[in-house]
């Protein structure tokens, strides 16, 4: 059973820095690609970032580009998601999900995720 719990949401001004953590249980979280999504109120959850298995390739969702960086500590069972120059639509529950399979490889598509957290909010300020 796989089991991930996020932290480090909360309240903050537009133009400061988050950083989420999100710690996986099992012995093969490091065989799994991660990604990180959010969903905002009225709207559907979206693909923010994600690192694949080994942390060589990252991707991110356009408006976040040069702001976000997703990076996972195998060792520590953890992947984080830094979070600067936060803009009021940042605002969100932000989720940690885990891709199983797929050779550790990242997609933009929520539904091949298989385990999530219970997200962390996160809501930023004008």
């Amino acid at each position: 059973q796989v089991q991930l719990v996020e932290s480090g949401g909360g309240l903050v001004q537009a133009g400061d820095s988050l950083r989420l953590s999100c710690i996986v249980s099992g012995r093969t979280f490091w065989r799994n690609a991660m990604g990180w999504f959010r969903q905002a109120p009225g709207k559907e959850r979206e693909f923010v970032a994600g690192v694949n298995w080994n942390g060589d390739g990252t991707y991110y969702k356009d408006s976040v580009k040069g702001r976000f960086t997703i990076s996972r500590d195998n060792a520590k069972n953890t992947v984080y998601l830094q979070m600067n120059s936060l803009k009021p639509e940042d605002t969100a529950v932000y989720y940690c999900a885990a891709r199983t399979g797929n050779l550790g490889t990242v997609t933009q598509d929520r539904t091949s995720y298989d385990y999530w957290g219970q997200g962390t909010q996160v809501t930023v300020s004008s």
